[in-house]
């Protein structure tokens, strides 16, 4: 009886002064399963430059997953798969001022959220849900006593190949679900569409509410089989200059014998596709457009 006259309390709360949702600043950062850790190591260190400040390992002592800085605020977690030939794609995760807040606001609009956010290992406020794919998305705040915080200013070399994640892509197969929980909820942005094809939408992209980073939808009729969805989870890393890049990843590659090509997207700007050894792809991008001038939207209808 009490706990039902509490609830009745806090909707009534809610109902007169709804919660307000905290701040969502950018893209934090996307987790992968590796099939080889070495050779995933291989790729994200050696080929693309990135450091490693830190790793967790389970009890028995072995790797737990293990981290991949890009800069200050934005990471990739390496986790060694579960199951091979698996979805690659682990988890997504942003960044927000207040998890509390924020677990709060989204209960407020009915999305299932945990109890209490969670300190975790590397010392940072966190808490999951699950998107209308069944995408687990992390919220996460750094904390100044955190991991994040304690490496600042370390392991950010000049031989970065970028010094931004721009964007990052994941499958979804209902385009209005994922609107209203990204747009509606999240105060996500939609500000682009493209297409390959004039009679289906391909991609939609949702910039995030406070700050630059967004969320590219990877649109399908029919779901990829899970070992064939590492070009559209993806990663997408900002370069000022494509031809200095692939001139970089020339002199780096060393056993990488996929072929280098810098394409023109639909979206008009310059852009070289990377795959780790597992198949998942990262984009390197140009931030502006070949001539200039922003690309036309596609009014094509979603595949769904």
């Amino acid at each position: 009886m009490r706990i039902a006259v509490l609830l009745l309390a806090v909707h009534a709360l809610w109902a007169a002064d709804p919660p307000k949702r905290p701040k969502i600043t950018g893209v934090a950062h996307i987790a992968l399963f590796v099939g080889d850790i070495a050779k995933a190591r291989t790729f994200y260190k050696d080929l693309l430059g990135y450091g490693e400040p830190y790793q967790l390992t389970n009890k028995d002592g072995k790797l737990d997953l293990t981290f991949i800085k890009i800069n200050e605020r934005q990471y990739i977690e390496l986790f060694p798969e579960k199951e091979a030939g698996s979805d690659r794609l682990n988890h997504i995760s942003v960044e927000t001022d207040d998890a509390e807040a924020m677990r709060v606001y989204l209960a407020s609009k009915g999305v299932s959220v945990p109890p209490k956010v969670s300190k975790v290992r590397i010392g940072n406020l966190a808490f999951n849900v699950t998107d209308p794919d069944g995408h687990t998305v992390e919220f996460v705040q750094y904390t100044s006593d955190g991991w994040t915080a304690r490496e600042r200013g370390k392991h950010l070399g000049p031989a970065r190949i970028s010094s931004r994640m721009m964007h990052l892509g994941i499958l979804v197969g209902s385009l209005a679900a994922s609107q209203k929980f990204y747009g509606d909820i999240l105060g996500f942005t939609e500000f682009w569409r493209g297409t390959r094809d004039p009679k289906m939408l391909s991609w939609v992209n949702m910039r995030v509410p406070d700050g630059g980073d967004y969320i590219e939808f990877m649109l399908y009729d029919r779901l990829p089989e899970p070992g064939k969805r590492g070009s559209a989870h993806h990663i997408c890393l900002e370069v000022p200059d494509m031809d200095r890049a692939l001139e970089t990843i020339e002199k780096r590659k060393g056993g990488y014998d996929r072929p280098l090509e810098i394409r023109t997207g639909v979206n008009r700007r310059r852009q070289l596709n990377l795959f780790d050894s597992d198949g998942t792809r990262t984009e390197l991008m140009e931030p502006r457009t070949v001539d200039g001038k922003p690309p036309a939207s596609s009014t094509a209808p979603p595949p769904r």
